[in-house]
């Protein structure tokens, strides 16, 4: 085995590697380029065709797996379950009080954070609430009125 045989699978090995290690595509192209010229290089081919074949190799690769890349990487919120309290009506198991900074409510049979949509209202234990948002690990709460249905 040549210099350049050893240079070529040096180079597709350090790409797999880099690759394996890194959560987001990096240099996956290189390494279908650096088997190619390892090919050219083990059946004698000069050292320009064995550079031309892995540059062209690797943007062979980066223009075919770009598209595929892209649908797998989709930006934006991932819906989790915390989203299903959303709107629900929850009852307040420790006074909201945001000027104090404390507040609980029971939601879907889990007891949650709270703080009041309003500010400075307080909102106490026994109340029923709809959960209008989530910031962070709070539910952000709001009274339902005793008229108000769903009640």
């Amino acid at each position: 085995m040549g210099y350049m045989d050893l240079v070529w699978v040096g180079v597709a090995i350090v790409a797999a590697v880099v690759e394996a290690a890194v959560p987001a595509l990096v240099s996956i192209w290189f390494v279908p380029g650096g088997l190619l010229a390892l090919v050219a290089s083990l059946l004698g081919g000069p050292v320009w065709l064995q550079v031309a074949l892995f540059f062209c190799g690797s943007v062979l690769a980066l223009v075919f797996t770009r598209p595929l890349a892209r649908r797998l990487h989709k930006e934006g919120t991932a819906s989790t379950n915390a989203d299903r309290v959303l709107g629900a009506t929850a009852v307040v198991t420790q006074q909201v009080n945001d000027l104090l900074g404390q507040g609980r409510v029971s939601v879907m049979g889990n007891s949650w954070a709270a703080r009041s949509s309003a500010p400075g209202q307080v909102i106490e234990p026994g109340a029923k609430v709809v959960v209008d948002r989530i910031e962070g690990v709070k539910l952000i709460v709001s009274p339902i009125e005793k008229g108000e249905a769903g009640v």
